[in-house]
């Protein structure tokens, strides 16, 4: 590569980039240069929530002995799971956001995606498999404890831990054995595979079809699988003898069906733009990117804390032990 590629006005790539450790670019938001500062505080809140929401998830379930049942236990992998995808962007949306720091090593970017991606599939998992749970917990009450049981809860959770990563290794390492002969600037303030992808001057038919099928068969599936668990909690629910009796066996799906939506919908939506949406604008592409990685690790503890009334309740307590703790020192 011996042509320089402009980026902005002070920035510059520099032209001896190597075929397997080039140096990335990444941008944010393109033309806004001047006002990132400004940019970066609803970054900044979306990550101050997401991170301290999901911490106190965690240590409310871990401190309170009534709420270590399989549903809580689910609840608070996937609090983790939420943790890890808000962390997995944040160096570098701080770099470029506060300190003007662009420029990212090749090995670096390809970390940050494989983390990236691995926590979008582990989420994917773990709401299919609170679907299950919610699934079995109205439609056969009366089997739940024989159903869900530690051992397949921890079966459940090997599959969830494993089941991303592997699928996304060889994605990954084959990115080291492209060329890259086009600007390596990227659009987003974080590496994703399919942009990366694109920077690529070789035929790179078998990724592009091995990460559509990775996709597919995972987050797809998961999204099919948890649609059919739905039709048939619905049918359950509806065969209830009163009203009540339905509202109250549905209301304890709200909090998994609100998560859902909120994690599938920019899913799909980002998909879709990404391989269809080659004349939708710039802008577009990086909303859509940046509603599915930062909103729901943000929402999903705040719907669990409304909606869920045990959660709730150990919030009010322990913020009430805080409140007399402090009253007694004064």
């Amino acid at each position: 590569m011996s042509a320089q590629y402009l980026l902005s006005p002070q920035l510059m790539v520099p032209p001896n980039i190597t075929q397997f450790s080039p140096m990335f670019y990444l941008t944010g938001f393109p033309g806004l240069e001047a006002i990132e500062h400004w940019i970066f505080i609803p970054f900044f809140f979306m990550y101050i929530v997401a991170i301290s929401g999901n911490c106190l998830i965690l240590i409310i379930i871990k401190t309170s002995p009534h709420l270590h049942t399989p549903m809580y236990c689910l609840l608070s992998l996937l609090a983790l799971v939420d943790l890890g995808l808000s962390l997995s962007t944040l160096p570098t949306t701080v770099g470029i956001f506060w300190f003007d720091f662009r420029s990212i090593y090749f090995g670096a970017c390809q970390i940050q995606m494989f983390c990236i991606h691995s926590f979008s599939f582990m989420e994917s998992s773990v709401l299919l498999i609170m679907s299950f749970d919610r699934f079995v917990a109205i439609c056969h009450p009366l089997r739940y404890l024989t159903i869900i049981t530690g051992q397949r809860m921890v079966r459940a959770g090997l599959i969830v831990i494993l089941r991303g990563p592997v699928a996304l290794i060889p994605l990954v390492l084959l990115l080291k054995t492209f060329p890259y002969c086009r600007p390596p600037v990227l659009s987003h303030s974080f590496c994703l595979h399919q942009e990366v992808i694109h920077l690529a001057c070789t035929d790179t038919t078998f990724n592009n079809m091995y990460g559509l099928a990775v996709v597919v068969f995972t987050m797809m599936l998961d999204l099919v699988l948890i649609g059919l668990s739905y039709g048939f909690i619905l049918h359950t629910v509806a065969g209830l003898a009163s009203r009540e009796e339905q509202l109250r066996a549905f209301q304890t799906c709200t909090s998994h069906l609100c998560a859902v939506l909120i994690f599938f919908v920019p899913m799909v939506g980002l998909s879709l733009v990404h391989r269809f949406g080659k004349h939708v604008p710039r802008a577009v592409h990086l909303l859509m990117a940046n509603v599915y990685l930062f909103v729901p690790p943000m929402l999903n503890p705040i719907i669990y804390s409304i909606k869920t009334k045990e959660i709730r309740r150990a919030i009010i307590k322990l913020l009430v032990l805080r409140k007399a703790k402090a009253e007694s020192w004064g």
